[in-house]
């Protein structure tokens, strides 16, 4: 059984992990916090005990880490003892810090694709640009690595894999939509890291559609979704990275991911867009200094840690997962509703990185129960749902379906 957690990440979601973590340090052990900026991580094992999160007596520990420096991470690996990292630092980390738990054998964990700062919106699929690259190396090694542990992509794709294993013979149609009818009372802000957040939508759209990828604008396709909870949203066609790993995993399904943007959201990002202030390419002022607009912007809005404490209303994110049973024509809705205010009560932290964070630490108890322990590098449809979607009921994220019979709680 493997022990001991090493968490990269300072922001929102590492305080969700953080907490989590704490609640169920009977199954992880010590518990180790890293970032470039060691009084984040403070400040997070503050929160932790001001909430008397642990569990029972244990190890919380703040480190500051450059995380780009693969022989710093893995001598705080070795520091730590850790068996297990958790990486929920930038999507710029990730090969960097999976290199480290390759080169010390321990168990990775991340919640997205890795990115590279000059390029946005590379061909599909985008884990074959990376990680996938590593995956025989990973199985040489026996290192257990779980891509994409989050909620989407993480738990969406665990969704997907039960509506194929228990609900359908043949899935034709898999389509994310993800409704955050939060308010978080700013003008304009992010729930996530505005510079991982805008790259997602600066690029082409890519959906996998009759056994190919088909190319979209944003915003250039919506529809109205009538969802649990949340009612009526418009959501739009986006390129997002479960569909490229889904692509691959559902027999030739077509996989789609619709997110919810309100017209606000809209004009202000395409105003800032269209003046080229979402740019990743560095620019020269008329005073010689050389900057990259996007990071101007992300410096500009508020961060998204700040929004918790206002945050009010639900997010509701799902797969409508579309097929064929007993040679019927059926369609499933699996999802989740979850609360920010509740989320700030419990962690801390807004919801959507509450959704974000507690995945990741149910991932992180199945590797060291053994169940996710694969000596291997997998997504997460590629594993057995119902483990993992039976401790998110426990810890914070309860799954739900809507079929021909009503709305029900789903329980494993």
């Amino acid at each position: 059984m493997k022990k001991n957690i090493l968490i990269i990440g300072g922001g929102g979601v590492a305080q969700v992990v953080a907490h989590k973590c704490a609640q169920n340090n009977d199954v992880l052990g010590n518990i180790h916090i890293a970032s470039r900026t060691k009084a984040k991580c403070d400040a997070i094992i503050e929160s932790v005990r001001d909430k008397k999160a642990m569990k029972q007596p244990g190890v919380l520990e703040a480190h500051a880490l450059n995380a780009l420096d693969i022989e710093a991470t893995k001598e705080l690996i070795r520091k730590t003892a850790a068996e297990i990292v958790i990486n929920v630092g930038t999507a710029f980390l990730n090969m960097s810090v999976l290199r480290a738990c390759m080169d010390t054998g321990v168990a990775y964990i991340d919640t997205a694709i890795h990115e590279e700062p000059g390029k946005i919106c590379e061909t599909p699929p985008w884990y074959g640009n990376y990680e996938w690259q590593r995956a025989s190396e990973c199985a040489d090694k026996g290192v257990t690595a779980i891509l994409g542990a989050g909620f989407d992509p993480g738990v969406v794709n665990a969704y997907a894999r039960l509506a194929k294993d228990d609900y359908l013979d043949t899935v034709t149609d898999v389509d994310i939509v993800d409704i955050n009818a939060g308010s978080h009372g700013k003008y304009f802000a992010t729930n996530f890291d505005p510079e991982i957040n805008f790259r997602e939508f600066t690029g082409v759209v890519y959906s996998w559609q009759n056994r190919q990828w088909q190319v979209n604008k944003m915003f250039e396709i919506g529809q109205e979704y009538d969802l649990p909870v949340v009612g009526k949203r418009k959501a739009y066609l986006c390129g997002h990275d479960e569909v490229h790993s889904l692509a691959k995993n559902m027999d030739g399904a077509d996989v789609r991911f619709w997110m919810g943007f309100s017209d606000h959201y809209i004009n202000v990002f395409t105003v800032l867009k269209g003046i080229g202030l979402l740019s990743e390419q560095p620019i020269r002022t008329a005073e010689g200094l050389d900057v990259v607009p996007l990071k101007v912007v992300k410096a500009c809005l508020p961060d998204p840690a700040s929004l918790a404490p206002q945050y009010e209303g639900k997010t509701c994110i799902g797969d409508f997962v579309k097929g064929l049973k007993d040679g019927k024509e059926r369609t499933v809705f699996i999802y989740n509703v979850a609360d920010h205010r509740q989320a700030y009560d419990e962690v801390g932290s807004q919801g959507i990185s509450y959704t974000a964070g507690v995945p990741p630490v149910a991932a992180a108890m199945l590797v060291a129960s053994g169940e996710w322990d694969v000596k291997k590098m997998a997504n997460v449809e590629e594993l057995s749902p119902k483990p993992f979607l039976n401790i998110l009921n426990r810890i914070g994220l309860p799954t739900y379906i809507r079929d021909e019979q009503g709305e029900r709680p789903l329980h494993f």
